[in-house]
């Protein structure tokens, strides 16, 4: 892609460093707007937004709009791009059983290998799947041992810049095989180990013996393919990321990107494919710094601006824009906005990202179809709920703006 002049990249910034009164051509909706944003124990330095129009880009409002700011889980707006562009909305995740040996009549001579490839949605039920999909291979023997591999990934269990109690706490264990988001009754900080003594148990119900123990190890490269189950689309991931703001489903999808587009199933992996992918689809990045998938790094950093355009480009782009409107919260009915802006113009009207961390609350979607727009507010700490008032303010004015105008 060929770089901007550099009297091109002054124009723009200096379009997007107009005062917010004159951003919307003298009307009285950037008062309004800025008026939405003050908020007790809110500082207006520590305050980015950025209004756009929808169909031509134009900015109808502006305020700090290129500062640096944490994005809490509006971070996830980029996760969101990249599993859509880089493995496809229609991208399935398996999980196999390889056999390292040779089938003698009933009996597997050797070890199977239960190999995880990144999906964050695996169940129990998948590993009875996959144990009665053996016994209908005709084997009702195993001579070796059931081996968890989870490779495909790297062994961090957490995000960089995590602070401690996030692990475990804001998101299972990062694993490449991990059943049940490692849940057993706790959890799990072996997650592959805890796969394998599962599926060795359903083996045996489905009624394969096994000689071995469950262990963790790695499957040969001509292990042969035995069954397979596969996760949701990437398009129902993503769904259900947003929506809820899973911080897990994130880290498994940047490091599932990492992979496939990568060959290298790291955090590091996926961000750097991210913002090549970013980078092709016009979105700025001055100012953008991404250790992580979910948000929760305290070494993340967006711009409002770069968010709102990140948004448009998705919206513009029509083999995406169907599944960013699906996966973002509808104002006041589901997903992490089901109790915000449950009356006015906003309500069901409004379909954004929320971010909330100690430090950061951040909200940015679409107004209709008139407007995108971004609003991040930091903080140490960060008062959410007053941020999360003058929020919701913002998107009222500017739902009433879109339906009268």
């Amino acid at each position: 892609m060929r770089r901007p002049t550099r009297f091109a990249a002054a124009a723009l910034l200096a379009l997007f460093l107009i005062p917010a009164a004159q951003a919307g051509g003298g009307s009285a909706l950037p008062h309004e707007l800025a008026g939405a944003l003050v908020a007790r124990h809110v500082s207006p330095a520590e305050t980015g937004a950025v209004v756009l129009d929808l169909a031509t880009g134009r900015v109808v409002f502006a305020q700090n709009a290129f500062r640096q700011f944490l994005p809490a889980s509006n971070e996830k707006l980029a996760t969101t791009y990249a599993a859509l562009t880089g493995l496809g909305p229609t991208f399935r995740i398996e999980t196999d059983v390889l056999g390292d040996g040779t089938q003698s009549g009933t009996t597997w001579q050797g070890d199977l290998v239960l190999k995880g490839y990144g999906d964050p949605t695996l169940s129990a039920a998948d590993l009875r799947s996959l144990a009665h999909q053996i016994a209908a291979d005709g084997i009702d023997h195993v001579s070796g041992h059931v081996l968890g591999d989870e490779s495909w990934f790297d062994a961090r269990r957490a995000g960089v810049g995590w602070k401690r109690e996030f692990y475990l706490h804001e998101s299972p264990a990062l694993s490449a095989l991990i059943v049940d988001r490692g849940w057993d009754g706790r959890e799990e900080t072996q997650p592959a180990l805890y796969a394998a003594q599962l599926f060795r148990k359903d083996l045996v119900r489905a009624g394969v013996s096994v000689s071995g123990a469950a262990t963790t190890g790695l499957a040969a490269a001509d292990a042969a393919a035995l069954a397979e189950v596969e996760s949701p689309t990437i398009a129902s991931l993503v769904h259900y990321m947003d929506t809820v703001s899973d911080n897990f489903t994130a880290e498994m999808l940047m490091k599932e990107v990492g992979a496939v587009q990568r060959d290298a199933g790291t955090a590091a992996a996926g961000i750097f494919e991210t913002r090549v992918l970013l980078a092709a689809g016009g979105i700025p990045l001055a100012g953008v710094r991404m250790v992580d998938g979910s948000g929760l790094s305290i070494d993340d950093r967006w711009t409002p601006v770069g968010l709102a355009r990140l948004l448009r480009t998705m919206w513009l782009d029509p083999d995406l824009q169907q599944y960013i409107v699906q996966a973002l919260p509808i104002a006041g009915v589901n997903g992490t906005l089901w109790y915000r802006m449950r009356k006015g113009p906003a309500h069901r009207f409004v379909r954004a990202k929320t971010g909330t961390t100690d430090n950061s609350s951040a909200l940015s979607g679409f107004v209709g179809d008139r407007y995108v727009f971004s609003v991040v507010e930091n903080g140490y700490p960060v008062w959410t709920l007053n941020a999360e008032a003058s929020q919701n303010r913002f998107a009222q004015v500017l739902a009433r703006a879109a339906k009268s105008g």
